[in-house]
């Protein structure tokens, strides 16, 4: 029986994301956004190969790195759960509904803060494992968390 391929390393799969996209013009964001769909945030070992690739500097590429709230600089714990906080979503209950979100968070979802699911007039929203959910409230929310994010 044939053993299955290991998962591919964080150099393998900048690499391969550097490959796909340094062509680009303005190519850092779409690596990193390239690098974290493939292993699900960005490791620190990803960055130096990233700048040599880019012909960036360290700092340049730690700088967008941690600007950016998408991008995730250690693992989700479990999957993960969106809370818009744009002013739509704020004004029909957006804060109430993330503090209700955070409380889910020991059932081994990971819970972050968004600004725009592009739902306004349907707030407001979330965002759990990709899929889009409007006019929520806290009830739903604890049922979609439940079903989803319980151990």
């Amino acid at each position: 029986m044939p053993t299955p391929d290991p998962a591919p390393t964080t150099y393998e799969v900048v690499a391969r994301v550097l490959a796909e996209r340094k062509h680009l013009a303005g190519p850092l964001l779409p690596v990193l956004h390239g690098v974290q769909e493939a292993l699900g945030w960005v490791p620190s070992a990803a960055v130096q190969p990233i700048a040599e690739g880019l012909d960036l500097s360290r700092a340049e590429v730690h700088g967008v790195l941690s600007y950016y709230h998408h991008f995730r600089q250690e693992p989700a714990r479990g999957p993960v759960l969106q809370v818009c906080r744009a002013e739509a979503c704020r004004s029909m209950g957006g804060e109430e509904l993330l503090a209700h979100a955070r409380q889910h968070e020991a059932h081994r979802c990971t819970v972050e803060a968004v600004y725009c699911l592009g739902l306004c007039a349907q707030s407001p929203a979330v965002l759990l494992d990709d899929k889009l959910h409007a006019r929520m409230t806290p009830e739903r929310l604890a049922a979609l968390v439940d079903k989803r994010c319980a151990s």
